[in-house]
């Protein structure tokens, strides 16, 4: 089977170097907050473009701590998207704010940036841009609108690693950043990790704090906090992949690339990548308007493909009639029942990678033979 993403294939290809990392660890006595995370901190700022780093547990951590540095909790409202992971708008609520979804745009199915003013109310105080898929979301539009009315705005990297917008890179340009790097994100770690990325220095004290029970000193909670650390072994695992993730970056748009190229004309809406960003593909999702047949038929052939995500936040039976939405969430409603992930990630072998595009031609002649 031919797997969506396959983490084990990257722990293979910088096998020497995780193991290596791994044992510095075990045998350096400190597993906590220590050596390694002190210096993956240091080096994701300094990839990103920003001034602080902080590690904490997961990426769902790093949005909740965002919020709460932010000074956001209860009565608050956070405006994001309802076409995302579920992780989004469970750290909105678990910071004790409110979430109000917006629909997403057709093409890059990033926030919808005309629909902020529609739930905009007295309330609002700070808008969660999610860059899904791998590209950015549009941060002209959403920059401008959150300077103008003077909310937050806060980044959701966790499916866009080393992606750049306008030259810069994502969890740069707001003002704070969140990255999951679950085991299949383009920055992955051996289990959950998370970072937080920010240029205020207020801000990284601030969540420093609180993923450590609101010390300062130490037993001593200035405020409520929260057990969220990054352990030593994911930090010097990410330590390793983050020197490798540009090139294994290039590697996903060469596949994306070849996918474009052999699956044109055949009747599929394919990824359409934003002008002025650059996009990493953490994930190569397309449209058919059928759907679970096609899943079916490439699962016969040995092709697992995914669905990212099969159902919106905002129909889902925890949140169904109790989440504010925009008057239309018509785009967000449709995708549910067309997209689609393909296999990619940096060691997709050519060979797997033509196998895929062999199934979806065989599939899209079949359809066109029958639809007749």
């Amino acid at each position: 089977m031919i797997p969506c993403a396959n983490p084990l294939s990257q722990f293979q290809s910088h096998r020497a170097e995780i193991e290596e990392a791994i044992q510095r660890v075990l045998q350096s006595g400190h597993y906590i907050l220590g050596p390694e995370l002190e210096a993956l901190e240091c080096e994701f700022a300094a990839y990103i473009g920003t001034s602080h780093a902080i590690g904490v547990a997961n990426g769902t951590d790093a949005l909740e701590l965002s919020l709460r540095a932010l000074g956001i909790g209860p009565g608050d409202e956070v405006i994001t998207v309802s076409h995302t992971a579920v992780a989004t708008v469970a750290a909105i609520e678990a910071a004790g704010a409110i979430p109000v979804l917006v629909d997403v745009e057709a093409d890059f199915y990033t926030l919808a940036a005309e629909q902020l003013s529609e739930v905009l109310t007295r309330r609002t105080r700070a808008v969660l841009a999610v860059h899904l898929y791998g590209q950015a979301a549009d941060m002209d539009a959403i920059v401008a609108f959150c300077r103008e009315r003077k909310l937050a705005l806060v980044e959701d990297v966790s499916q866009a690693h080393g992606a750049r917008w306008r030259g810069k890179r994502l969890g740069s340009l707001g003002d704070i950043a969140c990255f999951s790097c679950y085991p299949t994100k383009n920055l992955g770690a051996i289990g959950d990790a998370g970072l937080i990325t920010t240029s205020d220095m207020g801000l990284a004290a601030r969540v420093r704090t609180l993923r450590e029970y609101g010390w300062r000193e130490r037993y001593i909670s200035e405020f409520a906090g929260r057990n969220s650390r990054l352990d030593e072994l994911q930090a010097a695992i990410l330590r390793v992949k983050l020197r490798h993730l540009d090139e294994d970056n290039a590697k996903r748009r060469v596949h994306a690339a070849r996918y474009k190229e052999g699956l044109a004309g055949l009747g599929f809406h394919l990824p359409v990548a934003r002008q002025g960003a650059e996009h990493v593909f953490h994930l190569y999702v397309m449209m058919s308007g059928e759907r679970q047949r096609l899943i079916e038929y490439l699962k016969q052939h040995g092709i697992h493909a995914g669905i990212h995500y099969p159902v919106p936040v905002h129909l889902q039976p925890a949140y169904q009639n109790r989440l504010r939405a925009a008057a239309s969430m018509n785009r967000t409603e449709a995708l549910r029942n067309e997209i689609v992930s393909l296999p990619l990630y940096p060691e997709l072998e050519a060979d797997k990678l033509e196998k895929v595009i062999a199934a979806l031609k065989s599939f899209a002649r079949d359809d066109t033979v029958c639809s007749r």
